[in-house]
């Protein structure tokens, strides 16, 4: 079987193998950490972890980077409000972005290098960009000189000389060009620098990441993936930089960008205000039904979230593992040993960019085939067919009594508790086929509905 992956730097779907077939390499741009983390930033993160997985099993070993970004304006804005430092945001942001990725089944990353131990490696780039003539110091700033780097739009498809009509009629006095951007930037007593050859300062974002991208991955990275947001500026000026400090060396083979999520038909943004925070989320939802939800799309296809796509992922969760219990129930066959073979369906849909919605089809139909198996012989092959299909997409590895215990905490009580109350307005506007699929769901989870004379209340069975 050959990988293969929609390149947006060629814009074409390309067989993938390492440049160095001894360790494959890839690099993720990671959270900035001065707020919660909304579902829409955790979906690049779901996506490509199981990327990572395809890259193990293809080619052994994997250097796989997801970066920290810890030094920001928006970082020092809330530790200015807060009154502490900007490590107390960051490190508290940090450890619950983790926490929430990791309720996700997103497996930590090899490396996650942060921008603020990484500053001797910045400025190291951007003397080298000065001496190459591709970076210049004015009013105590650095900025990359765009006109210098012929390439620079390549990705984005961008042209140059339209962007610089487009831009601002208040560029900075200290700009050679309206597209040049900022390298390093000074900062005031009250803001957290560093010293430089061009003074007290600080990192521009897109340097942070060519810098650490060098000094873990090397000059020419395999992969490079993000969300498609981030394609420009942050990923063109990646580009620009990286390549100009290393002589003109590729600085990503690969560019993979995930589809952006949408909420009641807007794109999820924090500067627009319509996000669902993965923090909230993870207390009235189960975290796989989340994760299902997230790889229920191709990730380059924008996702509309909504509590609808949750339900009808939690309704596929509990027929799936329903099945799973379904299959043991008879108490005639062994625990599976070790970890399941991921069924040849299963490969050929990740292998095609990652088809997650090929994978969850090959998945279910798998599980209808399993709902029919007589024979223990039968019921085992099927059991570990479905632990090895989930196994590749991070799905189905608790047992399913605990999927179907869940509700044992209150953040599950609110979440049945608004499901019986979305039935009884189900009821009241006659839709009673929703209220009927409700009802259902919540019998299969085991709840229990009684109608009492001060209304319908619920217990588990």
């Amino acid at each position: 079987m050959t990988l293969h992956l929609f390149n947006s730097l060629t814009r074409q779907l390309e067989p993938f193998a390492p440049a160095d077939p001894a360790r494959t390499t890839m690099y993720l741009c990671g959270p900035t950490v001065y707020n919660f983390a909304h579902i829409g930033n955790a979906r690049g993160p779901v996506v490509f972890d199981v990327l990572a997985d395809v890259l193990r099993r293809r080619f052994g070993a994997l250097a796989y980077a997801r970066n920290v970004t810890d030094v920001d304006d928006k970082i020092n804005a809330a530790a200015r409000e807060a009154g502490v430092p900007i490590a107390t945001i960051t490190d508290r942001f940090a450890a619950i972005y983790r926490q929430d990725m990791g309720a996700l089944g997103v497996k930590r990353p090899d490396l996650e290098p942060e921008a603020t131990r990484h500053i001797p490696q910045i400025i190291a780039m951007i003397e080298r960009l000065i001496a190459s003539g591709h970076a210049y110091a004015a009013e105590d700033h650095v900025l990359f000189s765009v006109a210098s780097y012929e390439g620079y739009g390549k990705l984005s498809r961008r042209d140059l000389d339209e962007m610089i009509a487009g831009a601002r009629v208040d560029v900075a006095p200290y700009k050679r060009d309206p597209c040049d951007f900022v390298l390093w930037k000074p900062s005031t007593d009250d803001l957290p620098g560093w010293e430089s050859p061009w003074g007290r300062g600080r990192p521009g974002w897109h340097i942070e990441c060519s810098a650490m991208a060098e000094a873990h991955l090397g000059e020419t990275i395999d992969i490079h993936a993000g969300g498609i947001d981030l394609q420009f500026p942050h990923h063109e000026n990646e580009i620009a930089q990286s390549e100009c400090a290393h002589g003109g060396k590729p600085f990503a083979r690969f560019w993979l960008h995930n589809g952006m999520l949408n909420f009641a038909g807007s794109k999820m943004s924090k500067s627009l205000g319509n996000i669902e925070k993965v923090h909230d989320l993870l207390r009235v939802h189960p975290p796989e039904a989340l994760r299902y939800a997230l790889l229920s799309a191709h990730y380059r296809q924008p996702l509309e979230w909504s509590e609808g796509l949750i339900e009808q992922s939690v309704r596929t969760l509990d027929r799936l593992y329903g099945t799973l219990r379904d299959l043991v129930a008879a108490g005639d066959l062994e625990p599976a040993q070790g970890e399941a073979e991921i069924p040849p369906g299963i490969e050929a849909a990740l292998d095609d960019d990652l088809n997650t919605p090929q994978a969850l089809a090959e998945l279910a139909r798998i599980a209808g085939e399993a709902r029919k198996a007589q024979s223990p012989e039968e019921k085992a092959r099927y059991r570990d067919q479905l632990l090895g299909a989930g196994r590749a997409l991070g799905l189905l590895q608790q047992a399913p009594a605990d999927w179907f215990g869940r509700g044992s905490d209150e953040g599950d009580d609110a979440r049945i508790q608004s499901l019986v109350d979305e039935r009884n307005t189900a009821k009241q506007s006659r839709d009673f086929a929703r209220a009927d699929a409700i009802r259902k769901q919540l019998a299969e989870e085991g709840v229990v509905l009684e109608d009492t004379a001060a209304g319908v209340r619920w217990r588990r069975g």
